[in-house]
């Protein structure tokens, strides 16, 4: 089957904006631009709108086909945060195939078995499996010596650490960042230096080994400012965001609105306005949608026992153009 579709506006990572057509042969892109369209293609105008490629989403918790369809998104990094866990070549093999052919599924391997924070997980053999880089998941791995270990490994395997970024001793228990907010409302919270704290540590070991590291989601003044000064210093540091924690800060949890419960919490406008800022001037690398989704039994609770995680792979590249 030949597609065509013509008076388009074409978005190209490599070659920029421009008018044309983009013509598709059997499944492939077979021309750009100002081409010769053959006599049989299905001719598509795309007069007035905009043609570009789909998206791919660093981070996601579930494999949700339908929710990246509609989100524009066609590859997805998988978290390791999946019953069973991705620790097993085996478990990453089976994965990588979950979304096809509708979506691409690229599995991100457990740092340590059953992401337990404690023995190394086999990342050269899930690498061999299909695995694209190893986390720590959802956890920080509380042990400076198994992260340092962690690091060492994965650069000689030649993966990316995807840490989270939250030291544990702090935050445990806690589902709100410390401020006017959470005490209005009551909710167990935690300083917002626990996001700081956990990425200067992080940082001084991916130095020390010389390994790659990519925080998932950075959300403080603090933490922006410490991925800037290691990336000055030529540290091998990348970090994302979400949307939510772009446009929303800890006051959109009043009422208890458990929508808004999420990891890492909303943060104080301060530290929203230092993610805009972070934006601009390139210390985040990448907008990921975090895709967590919950369904109603796990959000029509009270706030404090609600579990965190919100769907986002639909509106991730709406809400993230509306930052333009």
């Amino acid at each position: 089957m030949t597609l065509a579709f013509t008076n388009a506006t074409l978005v190209c990572p490599v070659g920029g904006v421009s008018k044309g057509s983009l013509l598709i042969e059997n499944g492939a892109i077979a021309a750009v631009g100002d081409t010769v369209l053959p006599t049989d293609a299905q001719i598509i105008d795309l007069t007035g709108k905009t043609l570009a490629p789909a998206l791919i989403d660093l981070g996601v918790f579930a494999v949700d086909r339908a929710a990246c369809r509609f989100g524009g998104i066609a590859r997805v990094g998988l978290m390791p945060d999946q019953s069973p866990v991705l620790d097993d070549p085996g478990i990453v093999r089976r994965a990588a195939t979950s979304g096809k052919p509708d979506l691409w599924v690229h599995p991100i391997a457990a740092a340590t078995r059953g992401l337990a924070g404690e023995d190394l997980g086999e990342m050269a053999i899930n690498a061999s499996a299909g695995a694209r880089a190893v986390a720590t998941g959802r956890g920080w791995i509380a042990s400076a010596g198994t992260m340092r270990k962690v690091l060492a490994y994965a650069k000689d395997c030649g993966l990316t650490v995807i840490a989270h970024a939250e030291d544990d001793s702090l935050t445990h228990g806690a589902n709100a960042t410390e401020g006017e907010t959470a005490t209005r409302l009551g909710l167990p919270a935690a300083p917002a230096v626990a996001e700081a704290l956990a990425i200067a540590r992080d940082l001084m070991l991916a130095e020390e080994a010389g390994a790659r590291i990519h925080f998932r989601q950075v959300t403080t003044a603090q933490g922006f400012d410490l991925i800037r000064a290691a990336k000055r210093r030529g540290v091998h540091v990348t970090c994302g965001i979400t949307p939510a924690h772009l446009l929303l800060s800890d006051i959109a949890m009043s009422d208890f609105r458990t929508f808004a419960h999420l990891s890492p919490p909303l943060r104080d406008e301060s530290d929203r306005q230092a993610a805009l800022a972070a934006i601009k001037d390139g210390t985040i690398d990448v907008i990921a949608s975090g895709h967590d989704p919950r369904g109603p039994e796990a959000k029509r609770l009270p706030f404090a026992d609600s579990e965190p995680g919100m769907s986002g792979a639909e509106t991730l590249l709406a809400l993230s153009l509306g930052l333009v």
